[in-house]
């Protein structure tokens, strides 16, 4: 009997769309729609920005990383719920609900880190334009991605050995779509207050300290913009801020929710419902969000749509 008590988990059961069985079919189709639209958009901006010339800026250059990120941010989670939803059994080896984890956490802490990398740029660009390009090389920028990467990995290898190293004996049933912090950690068969108070920390840090980051450079922006003499002047500053406020403000908005909650108050069904947000409909409106707005990557597309429909012809 204590042999059998003592069995571990070798996989776990989404649990996440349980309750919607008449409805799977119909969410396979919406979600499908949704996410090869969000395929195809980001594949637009990505591809723009490398073939115009015109978008070889540190701003443009970001938001090709965004837009690659949230890319294969979806590709982690997404492609295994459309196929979920069409299983009778939904399963997830123990390997793959880690190796989830860790791919998850890894890409949303950078994309933490890179909004404030963004944030910082758009501070340079309006508090000191002339020595914008400058500032903002090549090298900069590259490092500051490579700095957001590398934060983000090293927090997902600590969150991800800290949750599975823990005994999982007993249910593995998981009252998610998606192998998350708080769905998992429930199923452990004991935690150690280490662990949870080492986890906790680590998700504050990676909203707290990029959100900081862009309030300081928010504060300093909006300072300098008060200062223009013109109205358009102001208008056209604020503009270029805009798109990446509201991104700031959905991302922060929904994983703060998530992760910064006590656990006390942990529900599957909201969880559930925020995570659906932030994993399929943040990645479609982020891009047209930073698109539909801009004349100049308009402009840009205009361009590449011309040149590569005139090139069979001559």
């Amino acid at each position: 009997m204590e042999q059998v008590n003592e069995t571990s988990v070798r996989e776990f059961v989404f649990l996440g769309f349980s309750s919607l069985a008449g409805l799977q079919r119909l969410l396979f189709v919406v979600f499908l729609l949704v996410y090869l639209f969000t395929l195809g958009t980001n594949a637009i901006i990505i591809s723009t920005i490398v073939l115009d010339r015109a978008l070889h800026t540190p701003m443009y250059f970001f938001l090709a990383v965004l837009s690659c990120s949230e890319t294969c941010y979806t590709f982690v989670i997404v492609p295994k719920m459309l196929v979920d939803l069409l299983a009778q059994k939904k399963i997830i080896t123990f390997l793959g609900c880690a190796i989830q984890m860790f791919t998850f956490l890894f890409l949303g802490c950078s994309h933490s880190f890179l909004l404030a990398a963004m944030g910082y740029d758009r501070y340079v660009a309006i508090c000191n334009p002339l020595r914008y390009a400058l500032i903002m090389g090549p090298g900069v920028c590259g490092g500051l991605v490579a700095v957001a990467c590398a934060c983000g990995f090293t927090v997902a290898q600590i969150i991800t050995s800290l949750v599975f190293r823990l005994p999982f004996h007993y249910s593995n049933q998981l009252h998610h779509f998606f192998c998350d912090i708080s769905p998992v950690l429930k199923l452990a068969s004991h935690h150690t207050h280490f662990n949870q108070i080492v986890i906790f920390m680590l998700c504050s840090l990676v909203l707290v300290i990029p959100l900081s980051l862009i309030l300081v450079s928010y504060i300093r922006i909006i300072s300098a913009i008060l200062q223009f003499p013109s109205t358009v002047g102001k208008y056209k500053a604020f503009s270029t801020c805009a798109s990446h406020l509201i991104v700031v403000t959905v991302h922060y908005g929904c994983a703060s929710f998530i992760y910064l909650r006590p656990k006390s108050n942990y529900s599957s069904s909201q969880d559930a419902l925020i995570s659906v947000s932030y994993t399929i409909l943040t990645p479609l409106f982020n891009p047209m969000i930073y698109t539909l707005r801009n004349k100049e990557f308009k402009s840009a597309l205009h361009r590449v749509v011309g040149k590569t429909i005139s090139q069979p012809q001559s």
